[in-house]
């Protein structure tokens, strides 16, 4: 994250960052060095200290490995990177991605844009640079960000969760970010694809049935037994526990599942396309 401005939208980040701060200024003060002393050993100045300390500034990646050093801490304080940069993104993306974390199954039907987990770095950009009204350079960079740490979920190699994503034509055809983007991705796409443990499918637009125009979403289904569903719109997007409401979208899924291509079907079409975007 470029920006140094704390910024914290929530109590829960705050509170990750006041325990991060105490932990560096006892650190510091047992090592019996001044804020400036403690700048120039990690090459900050004295103020960028102080402000880290006050809770002012989030302290960067490359600050906490060199306190680590200077500090001596046994990687205690660069072991704090993670739940630094996890305050930095939005708390809504951080409320979803502790549910993917959770969900032993998760399903999404998308037909404006590839799913979130699927985007390459440079679609995701894309996708937020279209953004109106506009998001800064730094807010694109944090989004980026967000999105591609909630990707650690696809985890083809223990197969722990099962994943499955069902994707309008219109999302493989749409050249956001440009044709070169837009091949990246669908190369993705098919990597993706035949992973063991995720069903790829892609919803033809000449399908006469499409029960899914009503727009995205997606189910997360819990260790637990229980579902939580995400039906995404403009401003209004909502997160739904209740059962007659899960249960609806669960139903509406299996029938767009039904609808699709199936996955081999699905990754021949993706070539397809992958193809026309090289002539």
């Amino acid at each position: 994250m470029g920006d140094w401005d704390a910024g914290l939208e929530d109590d829960e980040a705050e509170a990750v960052m006041r325990t991060v701060v105490r932990q560096l200024k006892l650190w510091r003060e047992a090592a019996g060095l001044t804020q400036a002393e403690f700048g120039a050993a990690i090459g900050y100045g004295e103020e960028q200290v102080s402000s880290v300390e006050r809770g002012r500034r989030i302290p960067r990646p490359e600050y906490l490995d060199r306190a680590d050093q200077v500090l001596a801490a046994g990687g205690r304080i660069a072991a704090m990177k993670k739940d630094v940069a996890e305050v930095r993104y939005p708390k809504k993306v951080r409320d979803l991605k502790k549910l993917e974390a959770e969900a032993v199954e998760l399903c999404a039907y998308n037909n404006s844009v590839v799913h979130g987990l699927l985007q390459t770095k440079e679609y995701a950009r894309a996708v937020f640079n279209a953004r109106r009204p506009a998001f800064t350079e730094e807010e694109v960079e944090q989004q980026v960000a967000a999105r591609l740490a909630r990707q650690e979920i696809l985890d083809f190699m223990t197969g722990r969760r099962v994943f499955s994503f069902v994707q309008c034509e219109s999302t493989l055809r749409r050249p956001i970010g440009g044709r070169m983007v837009m091949r990246q991705q669908l190369e993705r796409l098919l990597e993706v694809g035949q992973w063991r443990n995720v069903d790829l499918q892609v919803l033809p637009l000449d399908r006469e049935e499409n029960s899914g125009t009503d727009g995205s979403f997606r189910l997360l289904k819990l260790k637990d037994g229980a579902t939580v569903a995400f039906s995404e719109a403009p401003l209004s997007s909502r997160v739904m526990t209740d059962p007659k409401e899960t249960t609806v979208l669960d139903i509406r899924y299996g029938v767009i599942r039904a609808q699709a291509l199936s996955p081999q079907e699905s990754l021949a079409f993706i070539e397809k396309v992958l193809g026309e975007t090289k002539t």
